[in-house]
């Protein structure tokens, strides 16, 4: 059965108190809209639409960019969640199959219960993911009998007894695309807020004969995020789980608490992971590595057996071989490290590949930028380069070479050649002396003249 996604994420999300709209704002280095879009992928979608309103054109550029098959409509106007939907009919009216009904604002959604749901709709017309709350507050309750589910009552319109029932609507629907779209043409607006709610749907399927049914989640699955406080909780809730999967997957953290994952960080088991390191997105750490405190890692490959940090910095484009060492203060960017390379002090690698076995002296930079345009170094294998070093790309370093510590290397140097780049050193004898005396009486004459 094909399958079509409808997000809604056109709120303005005035509790944010933010230019961003909503769905944009992170969790995990990635906006939430992302997080729904790929739990809806689970369901490997033929169609994804969202349904954008404020600040469509970002909102519209991010789905995009994260699935460039994403159809982006316009919802013009906020006038309830049903209202959301209909906005989605046009671009799926040749689409027959499933729909789902997610929200660009509830990231957390398991793929799991995105199946049971699948599963569910071979026997209802329409499925409504529910989850029993702790404290239901003012959350719709859904009424049921038996596996039938029976209507959705808002808190404000339930009895007493209503009231006093647990299971909750999240909000998630999936039905037949024509069904859906049919049921939410029907729904009225005559309510205080002029509103049309798509929980409306279920009371008018049944009175068409139409069967519904509840999967239950964990109502942590069901977070909704519409304030700076709930987004933090969010992250909160998010490192936490992620901190589990990873200790439960065979890596270590020592300290799990101080430790931050990005949605996609990729670590594999017998990994040792030091306190306060932070993976930001598309990060990528083999078994066997070892990332050292407060290290910095995002857009990286980081292979078997290499160690990185502490205090390191590896930014995109850094891809490390096996046993590679990128030691205190060292920063990557666009580099290539080949095996058994080591960086490590107090160095700057950007736009460079180096070869296997070579040693880069502390200080080491590979000035990479003239102002206008990034130029490219090459080391080769089993270099030395001395402390101290400047490579001025482009430039190129042949296998077996070497730099001697404080040099300025601006032409290529020959494989097993040394290359030295210094200024003459001369030698003043009693000069020290003589400036010193100079600068303290100027100093002095200055303190009695103010």
């Amino acid at each position: 059965m094909a399958t079509a996604l409808i997000i809604l994420a056109a709120g303005m999300g005035t509790r944010m108190n933010s230019e961003l709209p909503k769905v944009l704002h992170a969790i995990a280095g990635a906006p939430m809209l992302i997080h729904a879009m790929k739990s809806g992928a689970s369901l490997d979608p033929e169609r994804t639409v969202i349904v954008a309103g404020h600040g469509a054109t970002a909102v519209g550029k991010v789905a995009q960019d994260w699935d460039d098959r994403a159809e982006v409509v316009l919802q013009a106007e906020q006038l309830g969640t049903g209202h959301g939907v209909a906005q989605a009919s046009g671009a799926l009216s040749d689409f027959s199959g499933d729909a789902f009904v997610l929200y660009g604002d509830t990231p957390f959604i398991r793929p799991e219960t995105l199946t049971a749901m699948s599963a569910a709709r071979q026997f209802h017309d329409v499925v409504v993911l529910g989850f029993d709350a702790a404290d239901p507050g003012r959350y719709g309750r859904l009424v049921t009998s038996g596996e039938v589910l029976e209507r959705i009552v808002e808190f404000k319109d339930a009895s007493d007894e209503e009231r006093a029932i647990t299971l909750c609507n999240s909000g998630v629907v999936a039905a037949d695309s024509a069904t859906l779209f049919d049921l939410v043409a029907a729904i009225k607006n005559d309510n205080a807020a002029g509103e049309y709610y798509l929980t409306d749907i279920i009371e008018i399927a049944r009175s068409r004969g139409l069967s519904a049914t509840v999967v239950r989640c964990d109502e942590s699955e069901t977070m909704g995020i519409n304030s700076r406080a709930e987004l933090a909780v969010a992250e909160g809730a998010f490192q936490t789980a992620r901190r589990a999967e990873a200790l439960a997957d065979g890596v270590t953290l020592q300290a799990p608490e101080t430790v931050y994952f990005a949605h996609d960080t990729v670590i594999g088991r017998d990994s040792i992971i030091e306190p306060n390191v932070v993976f930001g997105p598309d990060v990528t750490v083999e078994s066997g590595a070892t990332i050292r405190a407060f290290s910095h890692l995002e857009g990286c490959h980081v292979s078997r057996g290499s160690v990185v940090g502490p205090y390191a910095r590896l930014r995109p484009g850094a891809e490390l071989a096996e046993n590679v060492k990128i030691g205190n203060f060292v920063e990557v960017k666009n580099a290539q490290i080949a095996e058994g390379a080591k960086v490590n002090h107090l160095s700057y690698i950007g736009d460079a590949t180096i070869g296997a076995g070579s040693n880069i002296g502390a200080g080491t930079i590979t000035c990479n930028y003239d102002g206008v345009s990034k130029h490219h170094t090459v080391i080769g294998a089993r270099v030395f380069v001395g402390s101290n070093t400047m490579l001025v790309a482009p430039v190129t370093l042949g296998d077996d070479s070497m730099t001697a510590s404080g040099s300025v290397i601006t032409r290529d140097v020959p494989a097993e050649a040394l290359a030295l780049s210094r200024a003459p050193q001369e030698i003043k004898l009693g000069l020290a002396k003589r400036m010193f005396e100079k600068l303290k009486s100027k100093k002095a004459k200055a303190t009695k003249g103010a």
